[in-house]
């Protein structure tokens, strides 16, 4: 079980996969929510048939979940959005609690809309990964290949910096070069440690 769970949280493109692995190199389990999505939405899984019963076979005519065309799908349609929740939500917060309780130390659970989904873990500490919003559509135009206006509509539809700040413990300000957020992450960690021991 999980000695100390903590919430890595951040908006799109601030570099919480970056932090995350770098968390892991100094002692940390780390679990991503993501993958765990993706986990329980295989082809043949209970989420994979709901989602087909409610969005149509074709989601899934390559062998696996269209994740983009998903997406394309909820973002301009706030009632599938929704739809969409209610059947990933139960799934994912029961297989993470597996997960949690396989695992023991510091564990970090990378999960990217902590703010907005009201996840309700037991957290013991809550880290977010802040970069400047010039760096995100940066990031998103290089590095995912969005355009200006798409980049700006998936910050925006985000909760704001300010609200991530509010629920956390600790702060890494990602606006920095590596060697120095590798320096910034350290930090974080040692408090994290020290909290653990509490």
């Amino acid at each position: 079980m999980a000695d100390f769970l903590v919430g890595l949280t951040g908006g799109i493109a601030s570099g919480k996969t970056t932090v995350g692995g770098l968390l892991s190199e100094l002692g940390a389990t780390v679990i991503d929510s993501d993958e765990v999505a993706r986990e329980v939405v295989t082809k043949g899984s209970v989420g994979a048939n709901q989602i087909i019963e409610l969005f149509g076979e074709e989601l899934y005519a390559a062998g696996e979940l269209d994740r983009k065309a998903l997406a394309e799908l909820i973002f301009e349609d706030n009632s599938k959005r929704k739809q969409l929740e209610q059947i990933l939500h139960p799934l994912i917060q029961k297989r993470s609690r597996q997960l949690f309780a396989e695992a023991d130390g510091i564990v970090v659970y990378m999960i990217p809309l902590l703010v907005e989904s009201a996840a309700d873990y037991p957290f013991d500490a809550i880290v977010t990964v802040e970069a400047g919003e010039e760096n995100q559509l940066q990031r998103l135009m290089e590095f995912r290949e969005m355009e200006s206006a798409q980049a700006k509509a998936r910050i925006k539809a985000q909760a704001t910096r300010e609200q991530r700040i509010a629920v956390s413990d600790v702060v890494i300000d990602s606006d920095c070069d590596i060697q120095e957020l590798e320096s910034r992450v350290e930090n974080a960690w040692t408090k994290l440690v020290e909290m653990s021991k509490d």
